[in-house]
């Protein structure tokens, strides 16, 4: 074993409380949730590994709690907005018109086969796609939470603070960014644009990765970021 790993359900999802109606939040609360948790586990700093939408919270936690973190790694995900340089592009069409149904109503049978399919377009073409392989993780997810509903809450949050783009470049933390050649959703060039904007950054490519993380490219991330922990064992 490496290091011992933290994960946690944000809210709204998994066996988390779901409050978004009730008490609305937003992107940076739940970057905020993240130091919770560290104290917590009284944790006095972490390597901090961010796909996606945790890609943003890491970004805010290297703007705002830079002595919490003894490394990051970003992939699948881009730069805050208001980062100098071209404006990154979005998401591919054809996952848009995906998205567009995720608050459709579905029974437990049509909520799988709408992940999985889900699934297959994040995986982007890069690597075999295994509907299996996807099928059995959404039912350990829904297992988890015991639900399989639509999960909608992050798609509704609020963006307020999030335009802090300009502000990365001024990050002194050791940051990995993993380029996703296959990603539809934060496509080529956004992890080059993101290493950029941190400047300090350093960046690499791993080939065939998409939005998903099918076994096929489990290894390779990994050795990813196991390569900026190994040097800064402090923390988790």
């Amino acid at each position: 074993m490496h290091h011992p790993v933290l994960r946690y359900d944000h809210r709204d999802t998994g066996r988390s409380s779901a409050v978004l109606d009730e008490q609305p939040y937003g992107l940076t609360d739940l970057a905020a949730d993240a130091i919770a948790v560290l104290d917590a586990f009284a944790v006095p700093r972490a390597h901090l590994v961010g796909m996606s939408m945790g890609g943003l919270l890491v970004q805010l936690l290297l703007l705002d709690h830079p002595d919490r973190v003894a490394s990051a790694v970003l992939f699948g995900t881009g730069p805050l907005p208001g980062a100098d340089g071209p404006e990154p592009p979005g998401p591919d069409p054809a996952l848009l018109r995906l998205w567009a149904e995720l608050d459709d109503p579905r029974d437990p049978a049509g909520e799988l086969a709408w992940r999985v399919e889900h699934w297959r377009l994040l995986n982007g073409g890069g690597v075999p796609f295994d509907p299996a392989e996807f099928r059995a993780l959404e039912r350990r997810v829904m297992a988890h939470s015991n639900s399989s509903r639509a999960v909608t809450a992050h798609a509704r949050l609020e963006t307020d603070g999030l335009l802090r783009g300009a502000e990365l470049a001024r990050v002194t933390v050791p940051t990995l960014v993993v380029e996703a050649p296959e990603d539809p959703a934060f496509p080529p060039p956004n992890a080059e644009l993101l290493a950029a904007a941190i400047g300090s950054a350093e960046l690499v490519r791993i080939p065939g990765l998409g939005h998903a993380l099918p076994a096929a490219v489990l290894e390779l991330l990994a050795t990813a970021i196991l390569s900026r922990t190994a040097a800064r064992r402090t923390g988790l």
